[in-house]
């Protein structure tokens, strides 16, 4: 089963208003330029970057050591497509000169064959190519391809793009199947996203080619995870770092079970939905769909966070979950939303989107702060800034947002998502238009005979009213899909003011049929009651506590909001969740306040452990809760996402 189904170029995508509109101005505006100033160590007390100045040594226009990471080169290939991006929802000069300053050193620093890699030219050129396992050159190289196709697509400047085309043309003749050359991969997969993406962008199929065969290599060598690590890998000799952990135990069709480093895996799992999306290999797809159930179903948090255990950042087994000392690293939830947006595509059903828009108003936006200017990492479910602080298990979970890190992978990463959200609204084949995310912007549509130019009124993640506006040349019917989310309880659809006679399908999104030539309104309301949600009872963390969400997003409770001790608060189930506008941090924003308690002590001695029958009261409270997203911008305190539940 193979769907001929394709998404719209985010650059024929304007954002008009609303919720998203903020956020890529936001990040336009404040996050792009934040995020240059620290790549070039403006920004004081926090981690030096060094990635510019890493090429700048490497084209010979300064003198120095390489500093940072061995994938360093990456930070650099994020931050050029998200700035790229950027440009869309507000085109400055200077941020367009400086990357065009920036490409000019890139090729100065490319070597004659085509290489790029500051690391290995500079530290060990006689190394290239040889610790595929940590050296991340072909991760490196990924970002970099990534970054020149979309800033060709949004400028149709060709400088950078030919830059990577040379370099895409020494990998190809360094690897690949042929007697001769490297049978390997990366440890880290990227580069086949980044080659599938140029190989459409050049019309070059021996790029998808390669992307291929490093997608079916992997898996080939027993005994990869033993290869010699690079520089500042931080890897071991242990059972967190074996092939699993590179997702290489196996070859890439035989994957069944979400194993390993989290970012790897929704990486690969993305590479692969693209390898199914041009050859129709339904070994492929098998493989697919139950990786999709076993991250899903059996191991992803709430916010659609990845990554249970900070020992390899990784998967660990079903139903392992804690959220104290959760990994969640935004760049997981971030790759998440690609590997969702991919699956969409081959296999349209409601459970991607709904994903997708989990990742995004949660796991994802949750890395980056609301001004642009600092970022978690780790996206823990709850935190207590004296524990986080002190407990060696809670080494990795920052206890407030900051403003850079050593290793820097996912601030740009999250920046290149939300400039990019155009992306993945839309999709269409030669018949049909599907409707996936509702954001607030205008499009043209292709069809077979014509085209839908389509423009989206969306209240969402605040209010759950849709206006989807068409001018059609299409001569014929056809049919419009629209997503039902699955946390809308009820719905209603009309067609131009009149109450249509639609039902979801099976697939999750209900089918609107019509002649739509001519100027149509479609109209969308969806229910957004706040719902107490539980785990499955195998999740041993939570038994006993609920999340609260509304519409999209999560909510936790905020020490700033509630006193701290969260862990006293106690929701009662049978009250009535009120919802209040708080424009203080995000115009529009909604709070919830959950009628419950506090459990307070009774025993003013206040000893360590009495008796079960010792005095204790409940106090009634109202407790407020915020968009986890939106946690961690009033500064230091304590917030949690599952709450006791109880009478």
């Amino acid at each position: 089963m193979k769907h001929s189904m394709k998404g719209v170029p985010v650059s024929s995508v304007q954002l008009t208003d609303g919720f998203w509109k903020t956020r890529t101005h936001m990040v336009a505006t404040e996050a792009i330029p934040y995020q240059w100033r620290a790549l070039n160590d403006s920004v004081p007390g926090v981690p030096k970057s060094h990635a510019v100045e890493n090429f700048r040594i490497a084209a010979g226009e300064a003198d120095g050591d390489v500093h940072g990471m061995v994938f360093q080169d990456s930070d650099i290939g994020k931050w050029i497509e998200a700035a790229s991006y950027a440009l869309l929802a507000h085109r400055d000069p200077a941020i367009e000169e400086q990357i065009d300053a920036l490409v000019r050193v890139i090729g100065k620093a490319q070597q004659s064959d085509g290489y790029i890699n500051t690391f290995f030219t500079l530290v060990k050129p006689e190394e290239r190519w040889s610790e595929l396992v940590q050296g991340h050159e072909l991760y490196s190289a990924g970002h970099l391809i990534e970054a020149a196709v979309a800033y060709h697509e949004v400028t149709g400047k060709r400088e950078f793009l030919e830059i990577m085309v040379r370099f895409a043309d020494h990998i190809d003749e360094v690897f690949g199947p042929e007697e001769g050359k490297l049978h390997l991969f990366d440890g880290h997969p990227e580069v086949e996203l980044a080659l599938y993406r140029l190989a459409e962008a050049t019309g070059t199929e021996r790029y998808a080619r390669l992307a291929d065969y490093f997608l079916d290599v992997r898996g080939s060598i027993p005994d990869f995870s033993r290869g010699r690590p690079a520089k500042e890998g931080m890897i071991d000799d242990s059972r967190w770092f074996y092939n699993d952990y590179y997702n290489a135990q196996c070859a890439t069709r035989d994957l069944r079970d979400a194993e390993g480093h989290a970012v790897r895996a929704v990486y690969l799992y993305s590479g692969l939905a693209d390898q199914y999306g041009r050859t129709g290999d339904d070994e492929i797809l098998t493989a697919l769909r139950a990786l999709w159930k076993s991250v899903v179903e059996r191991r992803m948090y709430v916010t659609a966070g990845l990554g249970s255990q900070a020992r390899g950042e990784r998967f660990t087994v079903d139903y392992d979950l804690p959220g104290d000392t959760a990994y969640a690293e935004t760049c997981a939830s971030v790759g998440f939303v690609f590997w969702a947006w991919r699956m969409t595509l081959i296999d349209p059903n409601r459970e991607y989107a709904d994903i997708a828009e989990r990742a995004l108003y949660n796991g994802a936006l949750g890395g980056i702060a609301l001004d642009g200017h600092s970022y978690h990492y780790v996206n823990a479910l709850e935190v207590r800034p004296e524990v986080a602080e002190y407990r060696h298990d809670h080494d990795h979970v920052e206890p407030e947002r900051v403003g850079w890190f050593e290793c820097a992978c996912c601030p740009t990463n999250v920046a290149r998502l939300v400039a990019s959200i155009g992306a993945y609204l839309v999709s269409h084949d030669e018949e049909t238009v599907w409707i996936h995310q509702y954001v607030s912007a205008r499009t043209s549509v292709p069809l077979r005979d014509g085209a839908v130019d389509l423009a989206v009124q969306s209240g969402f993640p605040w209010d759950g009213r849709v206006t989807l506006t068409m001018h059609s040349t299409v001569p014929e019917r056809f049919s419009v899909y629209v997503r039902i989310p699955e946390w809308a309880d009820s719905y209603a659809i009309t067609v131009d003011g009149s109450a249509a006679s639609v039902a979801a399908g099976p697939n999750g999104y209900a089918a609107i049929t019509a002649d739509w030539s001519g100027k149509h309104a479609i109209g969308l309301s969806f229910d957004m009651a706040p719902r107490l949600v539980r785990a499955n009872d195998k999740v041993a963390e939570t038994a006993g506590r609920v999340a609260i969400q509304r519409g999209p997003l999560i909510y936790c409770v905020e020490e700033v909001d509630n006193g701290p001790d969260l862990h006293q608060l106690i929701v009662d189930p049978r009250g009535s969740i009120r919802v209040e506008r708080d424009d203080s941090l995000v115009e529009g924003g909604t709070i919830l306040v959950v009628p419950g308690h506090r459990e307070i002590d009774g025993d003013e001695a206040m000893t360590l452990y009495r008796d079960y029958r010792a005095p204790r009261r409940l106090d009634p409270c109202q407790i407020r809760a915020v968009p986890f997203f939106m946690r961690g911008n009033r500064g230091r305190g304590e917030h949690r996402v599952w709450v006791r539940v109880g009478p």
